[in-house]
């Protein structure tokens, strides 16, 4: 129970003015029993806790940055009227700081036999799932002198998706898709390409791409128009190792590969191939195989949503064998890791011949955007320094770009804001060259 005194009731039931009356155990009893009756009474009016029922309804689901609704219904089964103070507890990250207090608390008040809802509103600041804790609930009697407390459990979830930030930049992409696939300007040939069509030579055209045969039937030139290679099988490799969990700007770089991905996910179903999902570090954390087109996002988002950076160096090799297992024929293998040259050379270039030689492979990884600000830093000897360190980085990350693409690997290195595009355009010229 907790006292929650009322200063009038309690001036009027159990204090006289100092210096009237000489204390005694008579007079204290014969002062303070109307006091303590009615504290008894409003125990006893007070609707017991435990006999309320509470369920839980609203959203399951909402992408980071944005709100969701959860409604607690309170059933008051007993014959008395319910009055309380309501708490509906959740992990901190599942509001924005200082504001946990007023999201959380609600007042209600329940007829005998009724039932009433309150919505708590969540705004998370993290990915993963959001689990609902314990509902305290403290129920006043009519003088609200004292009140029962009680705690249920009401479980509910709430998983929080990632943003998707980068889908601002799914129409451009879209765009330029198009124009490969002939819909807006005229098809392209290429190595590897499918053949659409003939059509009348036109001054500029590869000569290679003349259909002598159809020109010999006809009194104009033929040519072959062809277009980009459909049904392609693209499996993204998520690196949710120690160096995922590095924070550039104001998120994870985990966080910044998962964006990259989605948004090669949605370009790539709409070019009608297919994509694929497999995060490791030592072990698989996710994995997503065999979804249609218009699963294929829902299923990648709920797929990332849990995952969180481990604290283990990557196992390069075992993520080679499952990749090779994940993808039997051959891919494009979006890597999706480090430029550190560490765990480069000593992990993924020994290893980095068994992917190239049977599949295309594509590596993007997350540049920080600060060390390209200390690079220009002058005026100061800290600041000279700070330029010289930068400089050093940024000429180990190109070397190890070089010694990749010496391996026949596509780099994309890219900040968080430019990487999601920049790795698109690097699927799109893959996909103009024929080489998927």
């Amino acid at each position: 129970m907790a006292f929650t005194g009322r200063a009038a009731l309690l001036a009027a039931l159990g204090t006289l003015p100092v210096g009237i009356w000489e204390p005694s155990w008579t007079g204290i009893l014969a002062v303070n029993a109307p006091l303590a009756l009615a504290c008894a009474c409003d125990v006893a009016l007070a609707a017991p806790v435990r006999r309320l029922g509470l369920t839980r309804s609203g959203d399951t689901s909402v992408r980071l940055g944005e709100a969701a609704d959860v409604t607690l219904t309170v059933a008051n089964p007993t014959t008395r009227p319910l009055r309380a103070h309501l708490r509906d507890a959740w992990p901190p990250s599942s509001w924005q700081p200082g504001t946990e207090v007023v999201a959380s608390r609600h007042r209600l008040t329940v007829p005998p036999g009724e039932r009433r809802r309150v919505t708590t509103r969540l705004r998370p600041t993290r990915r993963g799932d959001r689990e609902a804790d314990r509902v305290t609930i403290r129920s006043f009697g009519p003088l609200g002198l004292f009140a029962r407390q009680g705690t249920h459990k009401v479980p509910w979830t709430v998983r929080v998706l990632p943003p998707f930030t980068s889908r601002k930049h799914l129409p451009s992409k879209l765009a330029r898709l198009r124009e490969l696939d002939g819909r807006t300007s005229v098809l392209t040939r290429g190595e590897g390409t499918e053949f659409d069509s003939l059509r009348e030579y036109v001054p500029g055209d590869d000569t290679r791409s003349i259909d002598w045969r159809a020109t010999a039937r006809q009194s104009s030139v033929a040519v072959r128009t062809w277009r980009p290679e459909r049904d392609r099988h693209i499996l993204l490799v998520l690196d949710t190792g120690r160096t995922s969990a590095g924070r550039v700007g104001d998120i994870p770089r985990l966080d910044a590969s998962m964006d990259a991905a989605l948004l090669l996910a949605a370009l790539a179903s709409r070019a009608g191939d297919r994509v694929d999902l497999l995060a490791y570090d030592r072990r698989v954390r996710a994995r997503v195989q065999g979804r249609a087109a218009g699963d294929v996002l829902p299923s990648l988002v709920n797929a990332m949503a849990p995952l969180e950076p481990a604290l283990v160096e990557t196992d390069a090799r075992g993520l080679t064998a499952t990749a090779l297992r994940t993808a039997p024929r051959r891919s494009l293998i979006v890597l999706l890791t480090t430029l550190d040259a560490a765990p480069v050379e000593e992990g993924l270039l020994p290893v980095l011949a068994r992917l190239t030689q049977r599949h295309t492979v594509l590596l993007a990884s997350v540049a920080d955007p600060h060390i390209a600000r200390m690079a220009t830093a002058r005026g100061t000897p800290d600041a000279v320094y700070e330029a010289a360190a930068a400089a050093q980085a940024q000429t180990e990350r190109q070397r190890t770009s070089e010694q990749l693409r010496r391996h026949g690997v596509t780099v994309v290195d890219a900040t968080p804001e430019d990487l999601a595009p920049a790795l698109a355009d690097a699927y799109l010229a893959l996909k103009a060259a024929g080489r998927l």
